[in-house]
């Protein structure tokens, strides 16, 4: 039996974790994720379906969550198609506060819940009951519109260096990139940029997190910075080199967002904070609450 989604006040949250968050110690992230579902007494269900090994992979978030106090925890195991459109399975999504899905693969995570009924609850989930979503690594890159596949990392930007897939969509108009500087993926998230430069890029440092709250704004968490590259209004010859040479990109912006960074859009009455002109339309399009399709 279908679940009839209820409206919310609340906004929804997205927690895009660039890995390696700390799950022993402080768990500064995983304990905002927690927070920001409803606390010890949300519910909170963990996909792992972008590992292989997603028994070990919930093992280690059992652990995590239960250390912080979350009782109604629970492993959401998806190993096909069939599990992802599985009404009990859907249900799990339907009744959650908390929806966390873990690193590995991201090309497998959406072969298994890309398009499926969960995928769609996930949508009701954030946008109509209010739901927060995290994902850290692979569950990162696969929140956006258009997902990064594969991809380079050498120290420069290369015309078809990196490729792109489908991701879940709870972004549009930008790809996100995991594990940022400590792989140092610069030159890859410019190549994405330059291939498309329709997105703004998003790198994220491990152990960092891009809190969004849909519809009001953004704050950095963690050890580490996320990085906005925005070439809107980027001058190249993309279109002109052959693969694999460099291309040239003249006016190309970067933003570098420290832990600690947060920005909030005015609410009805509020004073505008003023922000550069390229800073304000990247808050308004990562906070726009568009609505299910």
């Amino acid at each position: 039996m279908k679940t009839e989604p209820h409206q919310t006040a609340k906004h929804g949250h997205l927690v895009i974790i660039g890995g390696h968050e700390d799950r022993e110690h402080r768990k500064e992230i995983l304990s905002r994720f927690v927070e920001l579902a409803g606390g010890a007494e949300a519910r909170i269900v963990v996909i792992t379906a972008a590992s292989k090994i997603c028994d070990d992979m919930w093992d280690i978030y059992d652990q995590a969550f239960g250390d912080l106090g979350v009782r109604q925890r629970a492993h959401l195991s998806l190993e096909s198609r069939r599990d992802a459109n599985d009404e009990e399975k859907v249900r799990m999504v339907a009744e959650a506060d908390g929806i966390f899905m873990t690193g590995g693969d991201q090309k497998r995570l959406m072969a298994i819940i890309g398009g499926t009924a969960l995928d769609a609850e996930m949508h009701t989930a954030l946008k109509v009951r209010g739901a927060c979503i995290g994902g850290t690594s692979a569950g990162a890159s696969a929140m956006s519109g258009h997902m990064l596949t594969q991809g380079k990392t050498d120290l420069l930007p290369e015309k078809g260096a990196v490729h792109m897939g489908a991701g879940l969509g709870f972004l549009h108009k930008v790809v996100i990139d995991q594990h940022f500087s400590e792989r140092q993926r610069l030159a890859r998230l410019l190549s994405a940029v330059a291939q498309n430069p329709y997105l703004m890029g998003i790198g994220i440092d491990e152990d960092t997190a891009l809190v969004v709250e849909r519809g009001r704004g953004i704050e950095v968490l963690g050890e580490g910075s996320v990085t906005v590259v925005d070439g809107r209004t980027m001058l190249t010859n993309m279109a002109d080199i052959r693969e694999r040479d460099t291309p040239e990109l003249i006016d190309v912006r970067l933003h570098l967002l420290p832990a600690g960074s947060s920005y909030q859009l005015p609410e009805d009455g509020e004073e505008a904070k003023p922000l550069p002109r390229s800073l304000q339309e990247f808050l308004e399009n990562v906070t726009k609450r568009t609505t299910i399709s």
